[in-house]
């Protein structure tokens, strides 16, 4: 099963070095990886994506709280949660192709942000079968390229990860 790791720590050098280690130590897969400073300049927040049972899960919680430079690890995938994922994808537009794009785009609810006499980029953001779904829906040959930041996730209600 698949779960996304909120975790908040420090905001020094290495830090995320340590934690990625950890994953690669223990032979763990991360799948999705972002991170950013938080409100606090002093704190990051690092939200991944990996696969595994419960047990393996709890071990992965067990071994990022030993961390030093970790705050604070919430498994989103316990609650009730809201993920996305940005994704910016170049497609070839030329003829009457175009107008198709433009269609799906709209669909999918995403944005032409890139024109040029050739091709389209578009941003779209969603939740992963929402990206999945758009992949799908276009000619694998027109996708020149494909860039995506990965889950990005938090608790829904009065769910907070802070310190």
């Amino acid at each position: 099963m698949k779960h996304i790791i909120s975790v908040l720590m420090e905001n020094e050098p290495g830090a995320l070095s340590r934690v990625v280690g950890l994953f690669s130590a223990r032979g763990y897969n991360i799948e999705t990886l972002s991170v950013a400073p938080t409100e606090d300049s002093t704190l990051s927040r690092l939200t991944l994506t990996t696969a595994g049972s419960d047990s393996v899960i709890e071990q992965i919680t067990k071994h990022l709280n030993r961390l030093i430079d970790v705050v604070k690890v919430v498994d989103l995938t316990d609650g009730p949660h809201i993920q996305r994922e940005l994704m910016m994808v170049k497609v070839r537009a030329v003829g009457k192709e175009r107008e198709e794009i433009k269609r799906l785009c709209d669909i999918f609810r995403g944005h032409i942000i890139d024109v040029t006499d050739k091709s389209y980029t578009i941003e779209l953001t969603g939740d992963l079968d929402k990206m999945q779904a758009f992949i799908d829906a276009l000619d694998r040959s027109a996708i020149l390229e494909t860039v995506r930041t990965g889950t990005c996730g938090v608790g829904r209600g009065e769910r907070v990860l802070k310190v």
